[in-house]
């Protein structure tokens, strides 16, 4: 039933660590050529902000009906402002986002002309954090796990710094000490840290860079060889890879079976923050007793969802409902 199963979101209260940030739209109309340089002008219309990494991971949770804990470490500046704000417009608590005065607050600005992405500046830090600071997250979370029912934990993982070797790995032996499950979303750089993770969600180019495959010919059948193999290898429990137009598959170490799921047939607006809600979804499909193979067709369907939407946004649960039962994926 698909009403019990949006229930069963409601019930889920999940910590989401990792890197967060800003993502700025300037948006306008290009009508003429600088006469500085051969560039066009964008006369800006409007602009506008959302929350982007692991706090855009937490606004789809919370749009689901779920209750998201975000942990992280912001820069003691004016962009911090802005993003405590932005928390607040989502009704998110700020509790364990930690302001840095070792680091500077992630900003992405789109620069939008005549309704294209002509140009994207990132503001932002990427070095590792400092060791005081990485005291203090980890000191946030292990409070958290305690003070809090923790179901289920999310690292959102987007190569800025705020996830280090360390942090993954001691997160990691709490969560199983306390037999909580785990769910990545990764990048090259910590790519092979997340050992003994529940399910570990990389999309197809995250896959082929961290294993430094250069194969250009890349089949289902390599794709799914080396699925096998690193999950097996790091004691990933699911191996979720995200295909683009191709669908996803999803690998389900203990029972040695993949199960692939084509594209829905979409109106693609933007793809930005998809891989987001995919981690968001299938991690509550899982903590709600769905199978992987329920599991990835929910999750495809929601990451094809939010693409028809231009910048990042979370799934709207009515739309996520309607659409299950359209495609017949649980009775209603």
């Amino acid at each position: 039933m698909v009403e019990e199963l949006f229930r069963k979101f409601k019930n889920s209260k999940i910590l989401v660590i990792g890197d967060v940030m800003i993502d700025a739209y300037l948006c306008g109309s290009v009508n003429r050529i600088s006469p500085e340089a051969p560039v066009p002008i964008v006369d800006i219309q409007n602009r506008y902000y959302r929350l982007g990494g692991a706090a855009n991971v937490a606004v789809n949770l919370h749009s689901l009906g779920a209750t998201p804990i975000l942990c992280s470490v912001i820069g003691n500046d004016e962009k911090s402002r802005l993003f405590l704000e932005l928390l607040d417009e989502k009704e998110l608590s700020p509790m364990s986002i930690f302001r840095s005065d070792h680091r500077k607050t992630t900003i992405k600005y789109r620069i939008v002309g005549n309704r294209v992405q002509m140009l994207r500046i990132d503001e932002e830090d990427i070095k590792p954090i400092s060791p005081a600071d990485a005291d203090i997250l980890l000191k946030n979370v292990k409070s958290l796990l305690f003070q809090h029912q923790v179901d289920a934990i999310i690292f959102e993982d987007y190569d800025k710094g705020i996830l280090t070797e360390e942090i993954i790995t001691t997160i990691v032996k709490w969560a199983k000490a306390n037999e909580i499950p785990v769910a990545v979303d990764p990048k090259k750089k910590n790519f092979n840290f997340y050992k003994g993770c529940t399910l570990f969600k990389p999309n197809l180019k995250e896959l082929k860079e961290g294993l430094h495959y250069d194969e250009k010919d890349f089949s289902m059948e390599s794709v799914q060889r080396l699925m096998k193999e690193f999950a097996i290898q790091n004691d990933n429990h699911y191996l979720f890879t995200t295909l683009s137009e191709k669908g996803v598959t999803i690998y389900d170490s203990t029972r040695d079976e993949f199960y692939t799921q084509s594209a829905y047939l979409r109106q693609i607006s933007d793809v930005s923050g998809a891989g987001d809600t995919v981690i968001a979804v299938a991690m509550l499909c899982l903590l709600a007793g769905l199978s992987p193979k329920m599991t990835a067709q929910i999750a495809n369907l929601a990451g094809g969802i939010v693409c028809e939407f231009s910048g990042v946004v979370p799934i709207p649960a009515d739309k996520l409902k309607s659409e299950i039962t359209n495609n017949a994926l649980i009775s209603n």
